[in-house]
Parts: structure tokens; C-alpha cells; sequence
């Protein structure tokens, strides 16, 4: 039989399954191989535009583990399905995984001794109320580029424990005047009650960290969400304030034991 079968598809090819075992295992979902004739060029369009990702994870981060795997949204936290990470000359653990453009995955790395470990160099965290973890996030845009980090600043990350590693400050912006202006930038989402929306909004008012949330006054807030309109105004406060000075202590437990006792952040 010809490369091509007769109505013009590969869907009952041998090389067309031969090709759709290379795809990950999100990617896979999207082809019914049943249903759908995909032909071979827009197989390839499909691979052609993934984007290839390198997840990197310091030598520092596994401590007395001597491997390390990655789990996530893309291989549906199967650990039958983990990627390998590899350790370089370097002394950072890498793998390269191919993502889809226009999509957000939730991953973290487990260690072989049984640990969880989120991505230090991760560009945003999400945290999981009901386990009380945090995952890392990564958002695979048409622009993506992953850079290289350097051994050295990968290990200068690895010195901040993990659990803060939502906490970490973002790169200081240089002022006109030559001037460093930091700002710190935390999880907002960890409050009870404030979702990725409002933490936006929280953003738009210069309320970056924990520490700004917790001065703020429930009225400011409530402003701020009436102001957004009435899918934001439904939403009460209250309780933000005292949960982000909580979180600014990093007096977790207290924090968890509040917030069981909240609903919805009241």
C-alpha cells in the first residue's frame, strides 16, 4: 500500500499511527481516529506547530533523590506516563516536552524518594485550597521562547525553599532616575475568595503582595469590586485583609484554619 490511501487520509495508514504515537498525549485527544480523516499534511501542521518546552529543575531541588519525574496536565498527572528529566554536565535536571500553543498546564516535578516539587523558575503558581499545594503554571503563547537559564542562577534559585517560590520578587524595573523600584509580586489566589479575575483587578489598585492586601480596608475592596461591575460586586471582602496578614506571616496553618471556616472568603 502507498503512503496515501485511496480516499486521500491516513487514518487507516500504518505510518499515519506511526506518527500519532510521537504526539503527546494531550494532542492525541484532539485526533478521533475513528471518525475524523486527518490527512498527512495537516497531521504534520499539527507537530509543526508545537512549541518545545524545557522544563529545568536544579540539582539543589532534589536534595538526597537521585531522579526526578514530571507530571502534569499534559500526560494527565499519570505517572505511567512521567517524563524523564536528565541530568546535565551542568547540574540541571532537563526535559524537553512539545506543548500546544494557546493552552495552560498545571505541572510539578516528583522526586524518587517520594517528594513533590513545584518549578522555581515557574512563571506563575496556583494554589489548591482543598491539598493544600501549590502547582506550577506555565502558559505556552504563539511567542514563547524558553531561555537557557544559566547554572548559576538556577542554583541561586534553588536556595529559597520551595514553598515560596510563589512569593518570589519580580525582576526590579529600573526607573528614569537610575533608581531600582521593586515590587513584590505574591499569589493573590491563595486568599479564600479571590480568583485569577480578582487578583487581576487587586493588581490594577497596586495590590502586588500580602502585605498590600492586608492594609487595605474592606470598603477600599469592596469599591474596587463594585467598580468592576455586578459579577465582581457579589463578592465580600471581608475577611481579605485578615487572611493576607496571615499569609504575609507565613503562619500557614492558621491561615488553612481560618479558611475552613470560611465560605467563599466571608
Amino acid at each position: 500500500m502507498n503512503a496515501k490511501d485511496t480516499d486521500g487520509s491516513f487514518k487507516n495508514n500504518r505510518a499515519f499511527f506511526k506518527i500519532c504515537r510521537s504526539l503527546p498525549e494531550h494532542s492525541k485527544k484532539e485526533i478521533n481516529l475513528f471518525l475524523l480523516p486527518l490527512r498527512f499534511e495537516n497531521l504534520i501542521q499539527i507537530i509543526h506547530n508545537m512549541k518545545e518546552i524545557i522544563f529545568s529543575l536544579p540539582q539543589e531541588a532534589l536534595g538526597t533523590a537521585s531522579s526526578v519525574v514530571l507530571l502534569g496536565d499534559f500526560n494527565d498527572w499519570d505517572l505511567d506516563k512521567a517524563i524523564l528529566l536528565k541530568k546535565g554536565k551542568d547540574g540541571i535536571w532537563k526535559a524537553a516536552v512539545k506543548l500546544k500553543p494557546g493552552h495552560t498546564y498545571e505541572y510539578r516535578f516528583l522526586l524518587d524518594d517520594g517528594r513533590w516539587v513545584n518549578d522555581w523558575a515557574a512563571t506563575a503558581y496556583v494554589h489548591k485550597h482543598h491539598f493544600g499545594i501549590d502547582n506550577s503554571v506555565i502558559t505556552i503563547g504563539e511567542d514563547t521562547v524558553v531561555a537557557k537559564e544559566p547554572a548559576k542562577a538556577a542554583s541561586a534559585r534553588a536556595k529559597a525553599p520551595a514553598k515560596k517560590a510563589a512569593k518570589a520578587p519580580a525582576k526590579p524595573a529600573r526607573s528614569t532616575g537610575g533608581k531600582i523600584a521593586e515590587i513584590i509580586k505574591n499569589d493573590l489566589t491563595k486568599i479564600e475568595g479571590v480568583g485569577p479575575a480578582i487578583a487581576k483587578l487587586l493588581e490594577k489598585e497596586n495590590i502586588h503582595s500580602f502585605k498590600d492586601l492586608s492594609k487595605a480596608t474592606a470598603k477600599k475592596l469592596k469599591e474596587i469590586l463594585d467598580a468592576a461591575g455586578s459579577k465582581f460586586a457579589m463578592h465580600n471582602p471581608k475577611s481579605w485583609p485578615k487572611q493576607a496578614k496571615l499569609a504575609a506571616a507565613e503562619k500557614w496553618e492558621e491561615l488553612k484554619a481560618l479558611q475552613d471556616e470560611l465560605i467563599g472568603g466571608k
